[in-house]
């Protein structure tokens, strides 16, 4: 496999037949992915990178063996990080204490990028572009930020602050740049999140207004994010918008953790997310609902794959990632999980969606699965190497 530095299609299913040498490399790949996700990477060549905001921050965009991958590269980790991405004649390669231990691409600057709306609004501060997925904060603001309920991991109101995007994005804009993206940038999905408001509704009817119009102008499939809505019915009234996926992120299955990291989701209650999550299911489909389940906050580890197991049992994908501490968050400082840890977690977690047949959706952050190293692991069961 050739993989050039501008950012070509690269296979994104590592389909591996049997035989010990493709196992030994795919477990590489994997036991590669996890500890770049733990290490972050230095990097000499020109990427692109998401810096504050809700999405995968302050990471840079890549693939690695074929499979999709966003690393840490503008934390404090990162800039003593082992790993380095440097250029070589036909592409890059990513380097440990000098020596080359894999191949990989860089997303090139979307082209939709150098857009802009009739009012002058940049395409870039609208929407952006996470490997080959569309993506957008439709609402920049949240109920909890600046206040004691502020989620200590988030940074939605760091880009706003700094300018890189604007405040509430309408459904005819996003749609414009949604077609631009398809045409320019082959963007497959939409991911599309939105700040927690006050309503009943939690922002759900807004941020599925924009999808429903996504939908429609670019023809791709969509997954809205939002927090439990009081009223359940309103599950059906994004279904209705024809919306095919729903992310709504727990963050983590320990209850004190949730309480210290995000007061407000534990007001919520975890069993009311657990409520909300069957609705959804019923609504949706099996797999076609998410949500995060962050590692290295504290958390009990047992607790953790309980709530993953319990979430599978009825048809949520529990789409688990490591802490990526954000410049200018609440837990800037906290050190993400070391790789065997999260690896651990990985391998009980994937094992037992593998057992109960669960996949994930065909939109959103389940299907683009870059910010955690679970996609990686799948190989290594179908051609015969059991999890640990």
């Amino acid at each position: 496999m050739v993989l050039a530095a501008d950012g070509p299609a690269v296979p994104r299913d590592a389909a591996l037949p049997n035989g010990g040498a493709v196992r030994t490399q795919a477990a590489s790949i994997a036991e590669l992915i996890i500890d770049l996700q733990a290490r972050g990477m230095r990097v000499e060549v020109p990427i692109e990178r998401r810096q504050g905001g809700a999405g995968p921050s302050d990471s840079g965009m890549l693939w690695i063996g074929g499979f999709p991958v966003t690393v840490p590269t503008d934390n404090v980790l990162a800039q003593s990080s082992p790993y380095v991405l440097a250029a070589e004649d036909d592409g890059y390669a990513v380097y440990r204490d000098g020596e080359r231990v894999a191949e990989a691409t860089g997303q090139r600057r979307p082209r939709f990028y150098d857009l802009q709306t009739a009012d002058g609004i940049p395409y870039w501060k609208i929407a952006l572009l996470h490997l080959d997925s569309f993506a957008s904060t439709v609402v920049q603001t949240c109920t909890y930020w600046g206040n004691d309920d502020q989620c200590k991991f988030c940074g939605i109101g760091l880009s706003l602050a700094a300018g890189r995007t604007i405040v509430k994005k309408t459904p005819d804009q996003l749609a414009e740049v949604a077609v631009a993206a398809k045409t320019l940038d082959a963007a497959i999905d939409a991911t599309l999140t939105t700040g927690s408001s006050h309503g009943v509704d939690r922002g759900a009817r807004y941020v599925a207004r924009c999808g429903q119009a996504v939908k429609r102008a670019a023809g791709l499939p969509v997954e809205v994010q939002f927090e439990p809505p009081a009223d359940l019915d309103v599950l059906d009234e994004v279904a209705d918008m024809d919306i095919d996926s729903v992310g709504i992120h727990i963050e983590t299955f320990d209850p004190k953790v949730l309480a210290h990291v995000a007061p407000g989701k534990a007001r919520t209650g975890i069993e009311r997310y657990f409520e909300v999550w069957e609705r959804a299911v019923e609504v949706f489909g099996e797999g076609q609902v998410s949500t995060y389940v962050i590692l290295g906050m504290g958390e009990d580890p047992e607790l953790t794959v309980e709530g993953c197991r319990r979430a599978i049992d009825i048809g949520v994908y529990p789409f688990v990632v490591p802490l990526r501490p954000v410049a200018g968050s609440l837990m800037q400082d906290v050190l993400p999980p070391p790789a065997a840890y999260t690896d651990r977690i990985y391998r009980r977690v994937f094992a037992y969606m593998n057992e109960r047949g669960l996949r994930a959706s065909t939109a959103g952050c389940a299907r683009c699965q870059a910010c955690s190293a679970v996609r990686s692991i799948e190989p290594l069961l179908q051609i015969g190497t059991r999890p640990s």
